[in-house]
């Protein structure tokens, strides 16, 4: 059942990439190194587009499209249309966050939300207890104002933790293709679903975003062959970002997942401000260049960043959403050492 879509995502990347590293440098669409201090070559860029056609064509063909899906194709759309405008033309940080804002938006109206936080010491906490209701285009639609913000909070966050991660080749990618697979393995997994087939959705876009990230990263690891931009880690990140939410919960997992990535971007921001610089232009302060001051190699910096969101990814899958909760605490710890 899951097989075909991931091979068919695979291979379709893998075989558009290899087209994109020939024709790309002849249609000028090639990085600025300069831009960022680096003094090499520029290499194809815009890599970011193949994702997002074939994640798109792979879930028309391979997911049956209902009011869900079409609420995460058509955010994930803006999210990769408004990158790809930026990654051409720079634009404004207010500009992109208020396009984030409305892609999560979109969600919660398509009915794929944050609606409870679940709590392993009592009763699940309820975000939906009062809804909104109004009519639109003949239809009525109803969504509770504290469970979409909540949901746009998640959202907007795990989207630029993906942008602020894409610092180092094969991160985004790498870790993408982690986490999907993580998302993946829980959505299968039996005993943890009250009906295993509401999971089908979530389990097949998880897998065909899979094989979209494992195959880009072949091209993608240091030394890079092609980079994706904006244009694929915000949407790679708005992806994860749905998955986590969408048929069940499982902000939990990707928390663990995506948990040094996560703290690594609010930590950047909070010092950012308390330096009197913006939070959105970028910096070298991130983890994976402080890993690199302190001697590592680009590729160990990348394999161990790898290593730990593979290892959180693997607790969660096991653990019980009590258990989920220490893991996260001891990956706090972890990153404050």
């Amino acid at each position: 059942m899951y097989l075909a879509p991931a091979i068919f995502a695979f291979l379709f990347t893998f075989v558009l990439t290899l087209m994109a590293l020939k024709y790309f440098p002849k249609f000028g669409m090639m990085d600025r190194p300069w831009k960022y201090g680096l003094k090499r070559k520029p290499i194809p860029y815009y890599g970011g587009i193949i994702i997002v056609a074939v994640f798109i064509v792979s879930t028309l063909i391979f997911v049956k499209v209902d009011s869900h899906v079409l609420a995460m194709l058509a955010g994930a759309l803006m999210i990769a249309g408004v990158s790809f405008a930026d990654d051409l033309f720079d634009l404004s940080p207010f500009l992109r966050l208020s396009i984030q804002i409305l892609a999560a938006v979109t969600l919660t109206l398509g009915g794929i939300g944050i609606s409870s936080i679940s709590n392993p010491f009592g009763a699940p906490i309820l975000l939906d207890q009062q809804k909104i209701t109004f009519a639109l285009g003949g239809e009525i639609i109803s969504f509770s104002l504290l469970a979409a913000l909540f949901t746009i909070i998640w959202v907007v966050a795990i989207v630029n933790t993906m942008n602020f991660l894409d610092g180092l080749n094969g991160l985004s990618s790498g870790v993408s293709a982690i986490a999907s697979l993580s998302i993946f393995l829980l959505s299968i997994r039996p005993g943890i679903h009250f009906d295993l087939s509401s999971q089908i959705p979530v389990a097949t876009i998880s897998i065909i975003l899979f094989g979209c990230a494992a195959a880009f990263l072949i091209f993608d690891f240091h030394p890079a062959r092609i980079l994706m931009g904006d244009t694929g880690s915000m949407f790679l990140g708005f992806l994860l970002a749905t998955l986590a939410i969408f048929s069940g919960g499982k902000i939990a997992t990707a928390l663990l997942i995506l948990g040094f990535p996560i703290l690594d971007a609010f930590w950047v921001i909070i010092r950012r401000v308390i330096k009197g610089k913006s939070p959105f232009r970028g910096d070298f302060g991130h983890l994976h260049h402080r890993l690199l001051e302190v001697g590592l190699s680009e590729r160990h910096a990348i394999i161990l960043i790898y290593a730990i969101c593979a290892i959180f990814g693997g607790i969660a899958i096991f653990l019980g959403p009590e258990q989920k909760v220490y893991a996260i605490a001891a990956l706090f710890a972890l990153m404050i050492m």
